[in-house]
């Protein structure tokens, strides 16, 4: 499954921003300086920003909550 191009000049699709937030960026600079997202022309920037925090809010539930007594 390829997924769909956010940036197009450095060829990151959302699955790229999804698994780097998978694997802990929490911050668009981050993403930034891991995938080069968004450092060419800017154009997605704003869909970049908005994959990566819906990534992160999704990493959020996917932790399992351990109850103690």
């Amino acid at each position: 499954m390829r997924g769909m191009y956010i940036c197009l000049c450095n060829a990151v699709t959302d699955h790229d921003i999804r698994r780097a937030a998978a694997d802990g960026v929490r911050s668009f600079a981050e993403l930034q300086a891991r995938t080069g997202c968004s450092d060419c022309c800017g154009c997605c920037e704003t869909e970049a920003r908005a994959t990566l925090d819906q990534a992160i809010k999704q990493v959020a539930l996917d932790i399992p909550l351990f109850i103690t007594a």
